[in-house]
């Protein structure tokens, strides 16, 4: 392995990180472990505000803010820019007469811990004057809130609402840098609505972003005098702690394995110091978290290596509120024992973890990839880009001085990609454009995108959506459906799927599978033998439907525990108690638009009660219909795609493969599969999607 630092330069011409470890390992240590540990707890919390970098740029940016109308905000990780800014503008009186400052995040997970720290700070309880909007859940006050943290997609949702964001003197587009859908979408809605509303202040912000490209896209100045500019950019130096960065000296074959190595060798030879290790998705997580604490058992019964005890905790987007705070809370004596976080790209930029010292990045990361051509949606794993590998080396120089051990070699670096290709030249654009139908962006193809979306993806989506029912031959919203199905919290797919449930009786059971299928992490693992019972030969939707069924009868009982239920049939309770809280929101939105809840399974002259439900399904998931071919593959109707059944499907273990399916996505490791799957009868894919669709006989 090699080291790029400023002071060091190791190489031990293999990919065993022991002598490196062993060799350098004292240089961390300074002598000065326990004031470093000790020092937050040592400072007050004003203390801590003006020890942050941005404090002697307060005047500064509030001064920028009242001679522009945008300000570009570039400063590195930990400054202190996401947390004080809206402070500063609520110290400066920009809240005053009922006004809400709006700070938005391209994580949930980031927008609910950013607004507790910043209600910590001003001493107030969360959801008064600090609060937050998530999907599916928020903390705010109408009355007392001026601080708010939300989604980017939860801001574009207010505009459907009030389209010139009346109540907010400033927003604040956070971690502009990961170029998210809602963060391209919302900047070009808020910069239609600066045309309109000349006193609203544009705030954009990241620690690693093209700040020329932001300033040019909100600059109003169409003349060559400087002094004429509508946007300004200020760079806010950090006080990062330096990091040294180490590299593979040849390729590894298998960066699980070298991760599980890399991580166990830190543990063992390195100083105090909590570990990252950037992953990329929930199953390599899990299965890392147990390998850990399985090699760090193993060797202290052996009476080997560290004898400090190890906290190993996971961290992505689809973990449990209270799973995911564990990350941040403190795991006891730095010196006896180690917090190791095993995180996505989540911990990249949108949170901070105190205490970070070592950093192991494998260099890949998961991201959603969309095929206009097949219709098909599907998470990839790629390599990652050389901006977000500096981000994650960064978070070890947060505390003290940090090492970031890479698994790869310096040379792999060089050829990766600067930036990551905006998500809104990879993503499905359906979800998105109906809402900018439903904001009167009539246009799609000449709206002000910052990055051009694809005009194949953007003819996809206006295809998709006029075979929903959700625009009119002319392009434009149908009244009542397309109205509705914008409003609908959740893809339009779903919306689609619960507005003709109603018709054929069956709402009930549908807004239960909806909201099963919007949460992850449903169970603890796989093994279909723990929840056998719940099965049936229809597919997975509907025994997702008997699970939530179960679930809830045993939950609504005042003698039985649904706890030790769930531990019985491997699924995660606090998942499905976040289904019911999904369920009951959708729930209100029927009731909002007069959408009958009604159940298909106490209506005796249902002979069939799957039938109504599984047509419901279709109505929505029409484009991911598929049939079997000769090898044993399925083949989509449309669009000639070829994929198999994931094994995790309840399908799987059917003695014969059904002939016609429908699945709700689509993911790729070895294979293209199917995931989430149910039979169907081919005649119903004309029956609910005629635009798309002619059955012949």
């Amino acid at each position: 392995m090699t080291s790029n630092t400023n002071n060091s330069n190791y190489s031990n011409g293999n990919t065993n990180i022991s002598s490196l470890l062993d060799r350098d390992g004292g240089d961390t240590n300074s002598g000065n472990v326990d004031f470093i540990f000790n020092s937050n707890q040592r400072l007050s919390i004003t203390q801590q505000r003006i020890a942050l970098p941005i404090y002697q740029y307060r005047k500064h940016l509030l001064y920028l803010l009242e001679t522009n109308q945008t300000v570009v905000v570039v400063g590195n990780t930990g400054c202190g820019k996401t947390t004080q800014i809206p402070q500063y503008l609520h110290e400066s009186g920009w809240t005053d007469g009922y006004r809400t400052i709006a700070i938005t995040q391209p994580r949930r997970v980031a927008a609910i811990s950013v607004a507790s720290r910043v209600a910590t700070e001003m001493n107030e309880e969360l959801g008064h004057t600090v609060g937050y909007s998530v999907r599916f859940d928020e903390k705010v006050s109408a009355e007392h809130t001026r601080i708010k943290y939300m989604t980017d997609g939860m801001l574009i949702r207010e505009m459907m609402l009030d389209p010139l964001l009346s109540k907010y003197p400033v927003v604040m587009i956070d971690e502009a840098h990961e170029r998210s859908l809602a963060t391209d979408v919302l900047l070009g809605l808020v910069k239609k609505v600066q045309g309109r509303r000349k006193d609203l202040k544009i705030i954009i912000s990241s620690a690693t972003m093209d700040a020329e490209l932001f300033k040019q896209f909100f600059n109003n100045n169409i003349t060559n005098d400087k002094s004429k500019d509508t946007a300004a950019i200020i760079s806010i130096e950090g006080t990062n702690y330096p990091v040294d960065v180490h590299y593979l000296e040849q390729p590894t074959l298998n960066y699980l394995d070298t991760t599980l190595n890399t991580v166990i060798d830190i543990h063992n030879l390195q100083p105090p110091g909590d570990i990252l290790v950037f992953l990329t998705g929930q199953e390599e997580i899990d299965k890392m978290v147990s390998s850990i604490q399985d090699r760090v058992d193993a060797q202290q019964q052996q009476q080997k290596g560290n004898k400090m005890k190890v906290n190993v905790l996971p961290m992505y987007s689809g973990l449990s509120i209270n799973k995911q705070i564990r990350v941040f809370e403190k795991s006891g004596d730095p010196r006896k024992i180690r917090k190791i976080v095993v995180a996505t790209n989540i911990a990249e930029t949108s949170i901070t973890i105190d205490g970070i010292v070592y950093v192991v990045d494998s260099g890949f990361v998961k991201i959603k990839s969309y095929n206009p051509t097949s219709g098909l949606e599907s998470l990839v794993v790629v390599p990652t880009s050389q901006s977000s590998a500096d981000q994650r080396a960064g978070r070890a120089g947060r505390n003290r001085a940090g090492k970031c051990y890479r698994l790869y070699t310096q040379d792999a670096f060089t050829k990766l990609p600067v930036h990551s290709i905006p998500e809104i030249q990879r993503s499905n654009l359906a979800p998105i454009i109906l809402q900018l139908k439903a904001l009167g962006i009539d246009n799609i193809l000449h709206f002000d995108f910052i990055s051009p979306a694809p005009t194949i993806s953007l003819v996809r989506a206006l295809e998709v959506l006029y075979g929903l029912g959700a625009l009119n031959d002319n392009g434009q919203l149908t009244q009542p459906t397309g109205h509705i199905m914008a409003e609908f919290p959740v893809d339009p797919s779903f919306s689609k799927m619960i507005i003709q449930s109603e018709v054929l009786g069956c709402s009930k059971e549908v807004l239960s599978i909806a909201a099963m299928l919007n949460v992850q992490g449903i169970f603890t693992n796989h093994n279909h033998k723990a929840r056998r019972e719940f099965i049936v030969k229809e597919g997975d939707h509907l025994s997702l439907l008997n699970i939530y069924n179960a679930y809830t009868s045993k939950s609504s009982n005042g003698k039985t525990s649904a706890g030790p239920w769930c531990h019985e049939h491997q699924i995660n309770h606090k998942a499905m108690q976040r289904v019911v809280q999904v369920r009951k929101q959708l729930e209100a939105y029927c009731h909002k638009y007069s959408i009958k809840v009604v159940s298909c399974l106490t209506n005796a002259a249902i002979k069939d009660a799957t039938i109504p439900i599984r047509k419901s399904i279709i109505s929505g998931f029409f484009t991911n219909a598929a049939h079997l071919q000769p090898d044993g593959s399925y083949m989509t109707i449309r669009d000639k795609h070829k994929l198999f059944m994931h094994p995790t499907s309840v399908l799987c273990s059917l003695a014969n493969s059904p002939e016609w399916v429908l699945f709700h996505d689509v993911t790729i490791t070895t294979k293209e599969y199917m995931k989430d799957i149910t039979i169907i009868d081919p005649k119903w894919l004309y029956e609910m999607a005629p635009h798309f669709y002619v059955y012949e006989k």
